[in-house]
């Protein structure tokens, strides 16, 4: 029997996180099948988990397409293996490894509820933002540069916050799969390094709540701005999230709380 939990993750006191669906697949299923549910679920990622002899298969789908890396399913579906499912030795593992698009990502539970994910570092380079995004920004920002997703820098975390999409099908004239918009500056909130929201064109979700894979590129360019390898980073979405960076070589080591929301009842199936 398929399981299927919906969890937070990347959750802090006062923040509710990122929301993702995990599902443990009894059999592989069709890509469109897993986009079909991911569509149904409505959610900004689900999370299908296929375990093999070779150890758990991990694919991640936006209710429009297939992504190529995600940090919040990862985290949710990570705390779903460790803290969810039963293991035969008894005693569950504190590391899971899965099998994904990007490589073998492994993620570790550490001490005081928090799970640790081993992503690339993906540095972003300069660029020219298309016109389209640059003109539907309510707030135009100081640099661009581009990595899967365009990173823009803006001058407080209070533009971080005011910044809308002001003319949402000129936004939208844009399709960047599988990539977005992420908009970021240097915190004022203390006890944050930097700030952040994303926004993908032509998405069902416009404004994704807390964005792991994007500290792949926000992670090693603050490090380089701010002359430190650990990092705490805050997404400022209406839900918000808190994410802890760690750069070691060419990987980030990017740091989250993840919560049970509820499990699926037959009926959600």
């Amino acid at each position: 029997m398929e399981r299927t939990f919906f969890i937070d993750a990347f959750v802090a006191e006062g923040l509710e996180g990122n929301p993702a669906c995990v599902t443990f697949l009894e059999r592989p299923l069709a890509k469109g099948e897993l986009l079909a549910i991911a569509a149904r679920n409505a959610l900004p990622e689900t999370a299908f988990i296929l375990q093999s002899a070779e150890g758990y298969n991990l694919r991640w789908f936006t209710p429009d397409i297939e992504m190529d890396l995600c940090g919040h399913a990862t985290l949710a579906s990570a705390y779903a293996v460790l803290e969810l499912m039963e293991h035969p030795a008894g005693e569950a593992p504190s590391q899971v490894t899965f099998n994904t698009a990007e490589g073998k990502i492994g993620v570790t539970r550490e001490p005081e509820g928090f799970y640790t994910l081993n992503f690339p570092q993906r540095p972003p380079q300069p660029a020219e933002l298309p016109a389209p995004i640059w003109e539907a920004l309510s707030i135009k920002p100081q640099e661009v540069l581009l990595s899967r997703d365009y990173l823009l820098r803006y001058r407080s975390e209070e533009e971080i916050r005011e910044l809308k999409i002001s003319n949402l099908p000129l936004f939208n004239s844009i399709n960047m799969d599988p990539g977005g918009v992420v908009v970021t500056a240097q915190a004022s909130t203390p006890g944050v390094d930097f700030v952040s929201r994303f926004f993908t064109p032509q998405a069902t979700i416009l404004e994704d709540p807390v964005t792991g894979s994007a500290h792949c590129t926000l992670a090693p360019f603050w490090a380089e701005r701010l002359n430190k390898s650990s990092l705490t980073a805050m997404q400022l979405s209406e839900r918000g999230g808190l994410l802890k960076c760690r750069l070691e070589e060419k990987r980030v080591l990017i740091s989250g709380r993840a919560r049970l929301s509820h499990k699926a009842s037959g009926a959600d199936l």
